[in-house]
């Protein structure tokens, strides 16, 4: 402890104040001499000099050469010499041989060394480094991320290149370690060369290649024998692939533990986050004085081309010594830097504005500056992040500059004013007295650098710009908060852009003529756009990736070419389509309505509504305001929260899932919330939109007067503000209410005299109600951290913390003041009752781009797959669900915040989503017109002692505590107690709603022991294995190709011999239910015994069913893989299948898909690995399926029917994988159903198995929202006790539970490695438009293409609706299906009948004598799908048979008797056909005889062949390819299909049978035949197919098992989709087989090879494709 507090002050406390000089113990006196002499030089020249020479230019001439010197020799011989180090050789010198022999050797090499570091191909150059023998700490040779040793692509060995090099020998203690404890490492191809002289014999130099990356999975052990042969090496260049070979027995020995030490420091992060090493690591590795009486070495450093140097250190020595600047821009940008110091603080000096002992203090604070340029302060107290921030070294000499700067302007400023002044409020800001008093403040600032960089009050160069950004666009320009620095200055320029284009319309407007009943129309125009730009912006993301990306795919679109050979090629993520398309969208409707809202606003304007009506008009419009405001933003969520005014003990408003147990359906609209959104609606699209617009029409020309602003200045403040309040308005209207009335009490009634009109009013008090509701968060959070009834001392030191903090309660204050003025965290120190400031943040907070990166088989190595099983711990096992829980939310998030289900939000609030398992903190970071940008931080499953003590106190309830003070006497019925509801006041957080409903997955874990602990339920699993790969080999389509197959005939050759038997010893008879005892094995015929019958089921399933015997090849293949499956299992669990642990082991390598062919019997599987991918490992992974099962009915897949139908179920229904693999994360961001998989837990000394059942349901969460300044404020502090202050305790005081602030949860929830959440996800942006319920209320984007949906479907409504009305014999039923009958095929007894007209679903005339509904001969009508005689069937099979799907469709037709009908002439009597549309089926597609016979009867036009034909208005063409055939004509084409159908064999009816009443009454609607669009998905009826009650009849037993979801998989219809109709139920039809089970027409409509059951009103109608 002591060690760690002095290395606190030292690197920490002095490094701050000094800039980064301190002394380093462990460093060598060389090091800390120089960095002494340098910081002395740097603040004792310009002292020196400003003492010594008169204060004139002369300082500045003499003193920025000098600096600047100094900085380019400095920073050039630094990053010369790390070039050096990267790409120069180590030259060894022994002290026992003759400097003369080395210096020839040294000649010998110098050409060929210099030609192979500088080659083409090899930019690092091959380095051999040494042990090096020192004091200081070994070269690490992953310590650059240069330091490739000569990475050569080609992996060749020039001829004239090739280094002589040797192997590495390290002398150990001992003799005997001196001759044998060598170590051999070789990079890239090496080979044997023995070296010349007799005295080299036996000695080698100690070289070691530095390189980037030294992997020590690729470690491997080399026999002792091997080792002679390697004694010379000869390297080349050396290639990517690096082989470290370590001898077993000598690891022990000290120089090698050390060199092995060396070799696994992670480079990768030493790269990244440039660590310096020099203080912790040197203390690791200890001298070896042996060594260093033996080996003296250097390195050259080459000066000119023939002359060089030698160097006597290290890398680390360096890196001690100089920050290390990797790119020439970073040099350059140093030294500018230093320069510009140097200028502007001479400047500033000979200026005379430090006196005394300031001039000294100054002169300190130029050195701090420059010193960081060259050893900055390493952490830094504003470091976001743990090692070297590169970052960190620019903030001094940047700030620096910008004080210098400023108080330069500002000084010329006072002593320059113009005679213009500027005053709002009664403060002048041109007065010289403010500019000088604000210089002063500056100067003082500046002199504090030493503190204000020790306590960390000001953030690294990239946050700052950021925050700056983000807090001038929503302060100043009404914007949201950013995501990124790219962002930020993307979002700010868009503001100035908006500002400067709307800024000329104003300023021409202000310089027009105003009278007081007349405004000028460039100002309504300038109104009107003003209105529409603000309603754009703020319905726009900061982000730009996603629109740019957008823009560049559709300018440039990408063809992706996917490999067949990848696994992965079929798994894509829809997050970033999904996110495009939003964004489509939303630029679609924004085009429509904003030219819309600039239209009609300018309108309102332009109709001198705004003067004519004052003043009157903005006192209904401040009630308006203040009543919808207070209704919306404070009594609704009020009354739905859990506790309302923490007054009562449940909801005044509750939803339709308060009271349920399980929430088994998605939420249920509710009036409130409908109330809720469109009072939204009007508030924010309405109310203030004509406040601002009143405002800027009363206060234009008073602020563009010369006694305000004039109006250059007013016409920029009058857009700047208009702006700002609209965008506001639009993006976030929770407060604002309060904004306004206030603002109208305060400046109307108040202070009325200090007004400066009542838009400049609003606009600055928007910015000071902002700060103010900041101050109050903090101030809430700060009470309630530090009550002392409730306070939790996590350590000592907080209770001494707690007393001491009281005195300094006035200082708190304060530090809240200014830190809600600059919106900056409040810090409990240590976690504390003492608060600090910390450093300035932007509302996203964290300035690293973190999220989680899950571990899979897709990002790790198969080795470690194999090996050690990455990624088996149950936290990167658990984070698939948040991440499905993240696209859940993105999903819905922005509707239910916007229907209120989350109380009131704003910019910044934090949410906790708790669960039974899952606990997640929601950051809501930007708040836009329609879309939430959030960021999920999931906790861990199973957490800590402190977080379940925090989990608790949120999930319990409060309603049953019955106490007053100290005694009981119980409470009012749904009320809270006093004790209750005073602890509810006293908390950080608050319970918002207890059921908030979001789809997600319920986990089922059963341990695997458990249920496979006896030998019976493990002969269940292997049956079922065993059973499963029959299964799949024979449903297989590859079946026929693998039983022809020679290779594999050749290897099954003996197991086709009926006496064969397998013998392996692997077999079981406890486990195997077919083993042989009497031949000790799995004969053929035992097997045969067992499963023949199973063989022979599933063979008779197949399309093309094989012959099965006990000799077929079929059992003989079946039998080759059962027997491979059941070795590889016996295999992986190492030959004791009878041990359950060994068991498991071998059941979860076959899970994952690791598969061992160790027996020469089982090779001829390698002739078609198909086998194992499609057959083996389905078989392995359905049998646990299966197994489940097995417990809940143990007999019911005795029956092969039953087993084979669960299979085909489990097949469809269920995914099984691996949890490591790729396609079960791509499963559950899908939204499977069901998923099953076998689970590893390798955690904390266990070692369990599981068996993880997901079931996708609606989940129920607690939704608990949190004061956002104290997350802030414990995230802030926790950042800075583990990076500055490393506080590396994992029981901290910090961290243990406080309930009252929910400490132990936010703490956890920070990013890695300062917290432990196990997942946090990207910044994801949830947009309104994805609500399915929201989009019922106000409807959904308004496009062009949306607009003109509607207006084809309103018109086909009305033409519907004007066919009904104007239709004789008509009823509503026949217009809600579109028409009436249309032309039926039967005779004209059946026409002329009255009663037959009227009714489409009437059977009432189908009981009439045989032959009025006999059809010509030659038609006949199959059943072509399932039982069902419908022609409905008949034709939707014409479609799934054509080559291309025939386009079917009918539009309002309608056959009736008028005398408006068109009626054609027939042998039998009239038959009206009368057709608003031409209806058509395109006939482009049929085969060629249906053509030809369909050619013959549209010429046939007029004639008579026994029925009713209907002649259509205007034929198509001649052409039998492009036919098309009416609706009245569809009988005729079904009778063709018969006679087409009856050649595949289908039954066929009997010429001249009667017509059944199906056939019948579909001949009379063949016009239903259709093509629809989907337009509304909640009107899909899903579930509808394996409903119990069988509501609906259905056409064909078939289609009804496919028309749901338990049939489309991860297919689900979407908006848009098209299809036809093949069927129809109709409310009250007398035809059972078309009625509707409700009043609504259903329609079945097939889209692809999917059937889907939808609600008429959720489709539009299309037109006819011909």
């Amino acid at each position: 402890m002591g060690s760690q507090t002095l290395q606190i002050l030292r690197q920490g406390v002095w490094a701050a104040l000094s800039g980064g000089w301190y002394y380093d113990p462990h460093q060598a006196t060389f090091v800390n001499a120089l960095h002494l002499y340098l910081w002395l030089f740097l603040l004792g020249l310009p002292f020196t000099l400003y003492m010594a020479l008169p204060s004139s230019m002369i300082i500045v001439a003499v003193y920025c050469p000098v600096v600047a010197a100094v900085f380019i020799v400095l920073k050039m011989v630094n990053y010369r010499l790390h070039r050096a180090l990267d790409a120069g050789e180590v030259v060894d010198r022994r002290t026992n041989e003759f400097p003369d022999q080395r210096a020839k050797a040294e000649q010998g090499n110098c050409s060929t060394r210099r030609k192979d570091s500088n080659g083409p191909s090899d930019p690092g150059g091959g380095i051999e480094m040494s042990e090096f023998i020192r004091e200081a700490t070994p070269p690490v040779g992953c310590s650059s991320r240069n330091s490739y040793a000569g990475l050569d692509p080609s992996n060749q060995i020039g001829s004239g290149s090739s280094r002589l090099g040797t192997a590495a020998t390290i002398k150990g203690d001992t003799d005997t370690a001196k001759t044998s404890d060598d170590i051999s490492l070789s990079l890239g191809q090496s080979s044997s060369l023995c070296k010349e002289g007799s005295e080299e014999q036996g000695k080698f130099s100690s070289t070691l290649y530095e390189t980037g990356g030294c992997d020590m999975s690729l470690v491997n052990f080399e026999p002792a024998a091997r080792r002679a042969s390697n004694i010379c090496d000869t390297d080349s260049h050396v290639s990517s692939s690096t082989s470290v070979r370590f001898y077993p027995h000598d690891v022990f020995s000290l120089p090698q533990i050390r060199l092995n030490r060396l070799l696994t420091i992670d480079t990768d992060l030493l790269e990244q986050q440039d660590i310096d090493l020099s203080p912790d690591l040197a203390a690791t590795y200890g001298p070896t004085e042996e060594a260093a009486q033996k080996v003296k070495h250097y390195y050259r450093f080459w000066i000119l081309p023939q002359l060089w140097i030698g160097i006597n250190f290290d890398r680390l020595t360096l890196l001690a010594l100089f920050d290390r600047n990797r790119e020439i821009l970073e040099n350059v940008l140093a030294v500018v830097l230093a320069i510009l110091v140097a200028f502007l603080g001479s400047i500033l000096l000979i200026q005379g504005f430090f006196r005394d002992i300031w001039v000294f203090q100054f002169c300190l604070v130029i050195a701090s500056c420059q010193y960081s340029l060259l050893k900055s302060v390493q952490p830094d107290s504003s470091s976001p992040r743990h090692g070297h921030n590169r970052i960190i070294a620019y903030s001094r000499p940047v700030y620096f500059c910008l004080c210098c700067g400023l108080i330069w302007l500002l000084d010329y400023g006072s002593r320059n004013l113009t005679t213009s002044k500027f005053k709002l409020y009664g403060i002048t800001f041109t007065n010289p007295l403010v500019l000088l008093s604000a210089r002063d403040l500056v100067i003082v600032f500046t002199l504090c650098f030493p503190i204000v960089f020790f306590i960390g009050l000001l953030p690294q160069v990239n946050t700052f710009v950021m925050y700056l950004c983000e807090q001038l666009d929503i302060h100043i320009f009404g914007g949201n908060a950013t995501t990124s620095l790219l962002a930020a200055l993307y979002s700010f320029l868009c503001s100035i852009v908006a500002v400067a284009l709307l800024y000329g319309l104003c300023y021409g407007a202000l310089k027009d003529s105003w009278d007081g009943q007349h405004i000028p129309v460039l100002f309504s125009v300038f109104c009107g756009l003003l209105v529409a730009v603000s309603y754009h912006l703020s319905r726009q993301s900061s982000d730009p990736s996603v629109l740019f990306s957008l823009m560049q795919s559709k300018i440039f679109p990408k063809t992706e070419e996917k490999n067949p050979e990848d696994p992965l090629s079929d798994v894509k993520d829809p997050l970033p389509e999904k996110l495009s398309n939003s964004v489509s969208e939303r630029l679609q409707s924004d085009l429509v309505v904003c030219v819309v809202i600039g239209v009609l606003y300018f309108a309102i304007h332009v109709s001198t509504v705004f003067t004519a009506l004052q003043p009157a008009l903005k006192y209904v419009l401040y009630a308006l305001v203040g009543i919808v405001g207070f209704v919306t933003h404070y009594v609704l969520p009020q009354v739905r929260k859990q506790l309302p005014w923490h007054c009562f003990s449940r909801p005044l408003l509750k939803t339709a899932e308060h009271n349920q147990y399980e929430v088994r359906n998605a939420a249920t609209m509710m009036w409130f919330e409908k109330l809720h959104v469109w009072l939204l609606f009007v508030e924010k699209n309405i109310i203030y939109p004509l406040i601002v617009l009143n405002e800027l029409s009363s206060s234009a020309e008073t602020i563009a007067s010369p006694k305000k602003l004039d109006a250059e200045l007013g016409a920029l403040m009058i857009t700047i503000a208009g702006l700002k309040l609209l965008r506001s308005s639009f993006s976030s209207p929770t407060y604002q209410y309060i904004t306004v009335i206030f603002t109208v009490l305060f400046f109307k009634f108040d202070y009325e005299a200090f007004s400066e009109t009542m838009l400049l009013d609003l606009f600055f008090m928007s910015i000071l109600f902002s700060k103010l509701w900041e101050l109050l968060y903090k101030l809430q959070f700060v009470y309630t951290y530090v009550a002392p009834w409730q306070i939790t001392w996590g350590s000592a030191f907080h209770a001494f913390a707690q007393p001491f903090a009281v005195p300094h309660s006035a200082m708190l204050f304060v530090q809240a003041v200014v830190s809600a003025f600059f919106s900056t965290p409040l810090n409990p120190f240590l976690g504390s009752a003492i608060f600090i400031t910390s450093y300035v943040r932007p509302v996203k907070f964290w300035e690293r781009d973190y999220n989680t990166k899950r571990v899979d088989h897709s990002n790790t190595r198969l080795a470690s797959q194999l090996d050690r099983n990455p990624g088996s711990d149950d936290n990167n096992l658990n984070s698939i669900f948040y991440e499905h829980l993240t696209r859940s939310l993105q999903h819905s998030l922005c509707g239910d915040l916007l229907l209120g289900r989350w109380g009131n939000y704003s910019t910044g609030d934090c949410f906790i989503l708790a669960s039974d398992y899952l606990n997640a903190l929601v950051h809501l970071i930007e708040i836009g017109n329609g879309l939430v940008t959030f960021q999920l931080r999931g906790l861990e499953f199973r957490g800590t002692y402190c977080q379940q003590r925090e989990v608790e106190a949120i999930t319990e309830g409060v309603e049953e505590d019955e106490g007053f003070c100290c005694c009981e006497p119980g409470h009012v019925p749904h009320v809270l107690s006093f004790n209750a509801a005073f602890g509810q006041r006293w908390l950080a957080w608050e319970v918002v709603v207890t059921k908030y409903i979001l789809e997600g997955y319920s986990i089922t874990d059963n341990s695997a022991a458990s249920m496979l602990q006896v030998f019976d339920l493990r002969r269940v699993l292997t049956t079922y294995y065993v059973k499963g790969i029959i299964y799949y080999v024979t449903a297989s389509s590859k079946l026929e190709e693998w039983l022809a197959n020679e290779t594999m005939q050749e290897g099954l050759r003996l197991c086709a011999d009926r006496n064969y038997v397998d013998v392996d010893p692997t077999f079981n008879p406890n486990i195997d239910e077919d083993y042989d005892h009497r031949l000790a094995g799995i004969s053929r015929e035992s097997f045969c015994v067992i499963y023949l019958n199973w063989i022979e089921y599933c063979s008779s399933r197949r399309a093309k069913p094989l012959d099965v015997d006990r000799d077929s090849s079929l059992v003989t293949l079946c039998y080759g893989l059962c027997v491979l499956g059941r070795r590889a299992l016996g295999t992986a669990s190492h030959h004791m299948s009878s041990n359950l642990e060994s068991f498991l082991y071998g059941l979860h390598a076959l899970f994952k898909g690791d598969f061992r062919i160790s027996s020469v019997r089982d090779e001829w599987i390698f002739a078609d690995m198909e086998l194992l991918r499609k057959v083996v490992v389905p078989g392995i992974r359905m049998s646990i399926k299966l197994h489940q099962d097995h417990f809940t009915s143990p007999d019911e897949y005795d029956d092969p029917t039953v087993l084979y139908e669960a299979i085909v179920s489990h097949e469809k229904n269920l995914v099984i994988a691996h949890e490591g693999d790729p396609a079960w994360r791509s499963a559950v961001l899908a939204n499977s159903p069901s998923l099953l998989a076998l689970r590893h837990v390798m955690d904390d000394g266990t070692n369990e198995y599981k068996i993880i059942m997901l079931n996708r349901r609606h989940l129920s969460f607690r939704v608990i929202k949190v004061n956002k300044e104290c997350v802030r404020g414990l995230w802030a502090g926790q950042q800075q006790e583990l990076v500055f202050l490393r506080n590396r305790n994992p029981e901290r005081g910090s961290i243990q539970n406080a309930k009252q602030a929910l400490r132990n949860m936010i703490n956890s929830s920070c990013d890695q490695p300062i917290g432990y959440p196990i997942f946090v996800s990207p910044l994801t942006t949830s947009y309104s438009d994805s609500h399915d319920q929201l989009k019922e209320i106000l409807g959904g984007p308004i496009s062009l293409g949306n607009i003109r949906n509607f207006i084809v479907s309103t018109w086909h409504r009305l033409r519907k609706g004007c066919g009904a009305g104007c239709n004789s014999g008509g009823n509503i039923e026949d217009s809600d299906t579109g028409g009436g009958t249309s032309c039926p095929g039967t005779n004209a007894a059946t026409v002329s009948d009255p009663h037959s007209t009227g009714s489409q679903g009437s059977t009432g005339n189908q009981g009439q004598a045989a032959g009025s509904g006999l059809h010509p001969p030659t038609t006949s009508y199959p059943p072509t799908l399932g039982t069902s005689h419908s022609a409905h069937s008949v034709q939707s099979s014409l479609v799934r048979q054509s080559p291309a799907r025939a386009s079917m469709a009918s539009q309002s037709s309608y056959c009736y008797s008028s005398r408006h009908s068109s009626l054609r002439m027939s042998t039998t009597g009239f038959v009206p056909c009368r057709r608003s549309s031409t209806s058509q089926i395109s006939l482009r597609h049929l085969p060629s005889s249906i053509q030809s016979r369909l050619s013959m009867v549209n010429q046939m036009e007029g004639s008579s062949q026994g029925g009713t034909v209907c002649v259509q208005h205007g034929l198509p063409s001649s052409s039998s390819s492009s036919q098309s055939i009416p609706a009245c004509k569809h009988h005729t084409l079904v009778g063709f299909l018969g006679a087409e159908g009856s050649q595949s064999g289908a039954p066929e009816a009997q010429p001249g049978s009667t017509l059944s009443p199906a056939n019948s009454s579909h001949a009379r609607k063949g016009e239903v035949i259709y093509r629809v669009q989907i337009v509304d998905l909640s009107q899909i009826l899903e579930g509808i197919n394996l409903s119990k009650r069988k509501e609906l009849q259905w056409p064909d037993e078939g289609i009804r098992l496919k028309a749901g979801r338990n049939s489309w998989k991860d297919w689900s219809p979407q908006e848009g989709m098209e299809g036809h109709v093949i069927h129809r139920w109709v409310p009250c039809s007398r035809d059972p087989g078309t009625r509707s089970h409700i009043d609504k027409t259903v329609l079945l409509v097939q889209i692809d090879d999917k059937y889907v059951t939808v609600i008429e009103t959720g489709v539009l109608e299309l037109g006819a494709e011909v």
